[in-house]
């Protein structure tokens, strides 16, 4: 073929028929994407780049950035330079060096990170990426991971196949930013709707609901982080290889095809091989072949295996873990739904949705309001509009739209009861309707711990604000007053006096609606003002065991107000104190009758010994589950939706870490004009998240409520001493801009 320039010349990739014993007329091809000019991402480079010049995005000129180990890499090396845009790659000490001269001969700067962070290798690369976006003013980042474009870029290779073999039955690929499988399986559909796809995945990825292990050795598949673009629904089945088992397919390839590869091509080799021998007469397979081998000399083909690789996959049902070459079934045909009855706005709520997404369910929101959500239209969810305040009602509706229903969650204190009663309803895994009531129902967690002979505070319930007098012969002064029924820490007051107690009880009794438009109880709980330290301890109840995840350390703002400002997990408890916290709470999620799922349970470390505050029937707010995820490689969110689903729960910690959050706070009324610094905040060593939540103009004001934060910064680090150094020199760059606005 003739080509007027190297764009042009990307596809267009041979389709060889491998030599595998099978039975009669079964033909198993391998689709040669090594056979680009680089490899299977030159496609991938293409589209992008070419979409984003047309869109405007990528002015002539300005360079591109991305976070890359292998091929995304060289085709933009390949793309970009070709077409004028200086490339930045950034990339881990685990690229080849074959890599690393190619591009650098194709005219790259190539940015490599020291050290892993708290989400493996893929992190630190994109703390690094950010870094330089801000460096390099005007620059395009093709986000492989999530750009609709690199699946769309492999129509082109699906109409190469549709054009070169008559007939296709299976395909194989492997999957990491999940573009190539899931493009060219939509792509092929259209033609062949009965096609048969397969995903190829490592041992220790996350993709596939398997716990992240960022020490593995394979490169071109896998990820330790969840990408956009992999589309579940149209997957029927997936296998995971081990690193030797990997790498000796790789060998095997070579020696049995003559096609020298990378890791890449040879796990999708020995997944293409054995579904030949185990198919029908007739049967024609490709396998997607993504890499050459010459970047894997010294490790691939160099590698002394330390176990024996299986011979044959193990079937396992989706969701256990695996540490050899094993498969499960995926449910495109069959496929149950995970119902959330709505979400948080901010936090875990888009991020649960996600989540449910590589657990084989298809996530389906029921919400009164979709506007609420502002990530929504960047989430793969089906939406059902509804009545969600009334049960009966939204069981009627969930009839009508689960044909399948897996479980059904929520990520929102508002809707703990609805859930309840559903899942009681649909004989789902949940926790008992009167469970959840205690729970939600300050009043009546007071009353059960009392009950219990739980320490807590001393309390007292008011309707009217002439029952304060006697409260407060009970609590003391000063009190703490808050609603029995709301949630993020809103109109919970501190109190010194009886007139400052009265107006409080006052406000909390004037509130007829909460943030969801739902009926408040109008009670006021008055409760005895514990001096000292506050934590909050993770648990998980499953399988009739209760697993400590860990104790969180836990800052607030100077009273009168109880907002939280700063947390850091684990918590550093003398052995005998984190004891006897753990056995407190424990009592009182056993006297709750809290049974299944996550839990957050506030106490106070008083001088009389810990008192247990309040007790959250859900996964913890305030980016805790984020903090739990870094610092030990545990999910609280996907664990969570696991126990909705009745799928194996993982709970191990995979590392030994220590992370923090402190949240952006107005220091005064106005209109917030902007947050300065966030560029050196980000640079700030041990820091790996900086977000500003709240939007230019909006009104703010000194914190009464969790509502009321701008946003935060996550730092991950060996000790608690380390991150809160981290937290406060990022803190240290930041400027909040507020205009005095008497509206605000």
């Amino acid at each position: 073929m003739l080509f007027d320039s190297v764009t042009a010349a990307i596809g267009h990739t041979p389709l060889v028929r491998l030599r595998i014993p099978a039975a009669p007329g079964v033909r198993a091809y391998a689709k040669l994407e090594m056979q680009n000019l680089m490899a299977m991402k030159d496609r991938v480079a293409k589209e992008v780049v070419l979409r984003a010049r047309e869109a405007g995005t990528l002015v002539d000129g300005a360079p591109i950035v991305e976070s890359s180990s292998g091929t995304m890499a060289l085709g933009l090396a390949l793309v970009g330079n070709h077409l004028g845009h200086p490339v930045h790659i950034v990339t881990d000490p685990r690229i080849d060096p074959i890599t690393l001269t190619k591009l650098e001969a194709l005219g790259c700067a190539v940015h490599v990170v020291e050290a892993m962070t708290g989400a493996g290798w893929q992190s630190a690369r994109l703390e690094r990426l950010a870094h330089l976006m801000d460096d390099l003013p005007g620059a395009f980042w093709p986000q492989q991971y999530h750009n609709p474009h690199n699946p769309l870029a492999y129509r082109a290779l699906a109409d190469e196949l549709l054009k070169d073999i008559d007939g296709l039955d299976v395909l194989v690929g492997a999957v990491g930013s999940g573009g190539s499988l899931c493009g060219t399986t939509a792509a092929l559909r259209a033609d062949r709707p009965e096609l048969t796809s397969v995903g190829v995945d490592a041992v220790g990825s996350m993709l596939f609901a398997q716990p992240d292990r960022p020490e593995r050795l394979q490169s071109g598949l896998g990820n330790s982080l969840q990408p956009d673009n992999i589309d579940y629904a149209v997957l029927d089945e997936v296998h995971w290889l081990s690193d030797d088992e990997a790498f000796a397919a790789t060998r095997a390839l070579a020696r049995e095809q003559q096609i020298f590869a990378g890791n890449t091509s040879g796990s999708v080799y020995r997944v293409l091989t054995h579904l030949a021998r185990q198919a029908a007469e007739g049967t024609t397979l490709v396998g997607i072949f993504p890499d050459r081998g010459d970047r894997y000399v010294e490790s691939v083909y160099r590698h002394r295996p330390e176990t024996q690789p299986r011979s044959h996959p193990v079937q396992v049902p989706y969701g256990t873990v695996v540490t050899a070459w094993s498969f499960a079934e995926l449910g495109r045909n069959h496929r149950r739904q995970l119902g959330f009855i709505e979400a948080n706005t901010t936090g875990t709520g888009m991020t649960a949705i996600r989540t449910a997404a590589r657990l084989d369910v298809e996530p389906v929101l029921f919400t009164s309001s979709p506007q609420r959500y502002r990530g929504l239209p960047d989430v793969r969810v089906r939406t059902v509009v509804c009545d969600t305040d009334d049960t009966a009602e939204l069981a009627r509706t969930i009839k009508a739209n689960l044909s399948s229903p897996a479980g059904i969650a929520t990520t929102s204190d508002f809707y703990l009861p609805q859930v309840s009663e559903l899942t009681a309803s649909f004989d789902l895994p949940g926790n008992p309707p009167e469970a959840i009531a205690v729970c939600r129902d300050k009043a009546a967690t007071r009353r059960m711990l009392s009950a219990a002979e739980v320490r807590q505070p001393g309390y007292a319930v008011v309707a009217a604000t002439d029952e304060i007098p006697a409260a407060i012969a009970v609590t003391g002064l000063p009190c703490v007053v808050k609603p029995i029924d709301d949630s993020g820490s809103n109109n919970v007051r501190l109190c010194h006096d009886l007139a400052e107690t009265a107006d409080q009880v006052e406000c909390i009794l004037a509130v007829t609606t909460n943030v969801r438009g739902q009926a408040t109880a109008r009670l006021a709980l008055i409760e005895e003002y514990v001096a000292g330290p506050e934590v909050s301890v993770e648990m998980f109840s499953h399988d009739a065991t209760v697993t400590c995840l860990g104790v969180t350390a836990k800052s607030t703002l100077a009273p009168p107000h109880f907002v939280e400002a700063r947390h850091v997990f684990p918590a550093a408890l003398p052995p005998a104190l984190h004891a006897e916290v753990l056995t407190l709470v424990t009592r009182a999620l056993s006297a709750a009758g809290i049974r299944e799922g996550a839990t957050h349970t506030e106490v106070r470390l008083g001088s009389a010994g810990p008192s247990i505050v309040e007790i959250n029937a859900r996964p913890a707010g305030g980016m805790i589950p984020e903090l739990v995820r870094l610092a030990t490689g545990v999910d609280i969110v996907e664990q969570h939706l696991r126990a909705a689903c009745r799928l194996p729960v993982q709970l191990s910690p995979a590392r030994d870490r220590t992370a923090g959050i402190a949240f952006l706070t107005a220091g005064r009324t106005g209109r917030l004009t902007a947050v300065e610094g966030t560029t050196a905040a980000r640079r700030t060593p041990g820091v790996v998240d900086v977000a500003v939540t709240a939007a230019p103009g909006t009104a703010v004001r000194p914190p009464r409520n969790a509502y009321d934060r701008l946003g935060h910064v996550i730092a991950v680090g060996s000790s608690g001493h380390e991150v809160s150094e981290a937290l406060d020199a990022a803190l240290g760059y930041l400027r909040i801009e507020v205009n005095h606005d008497r509206t605000a």
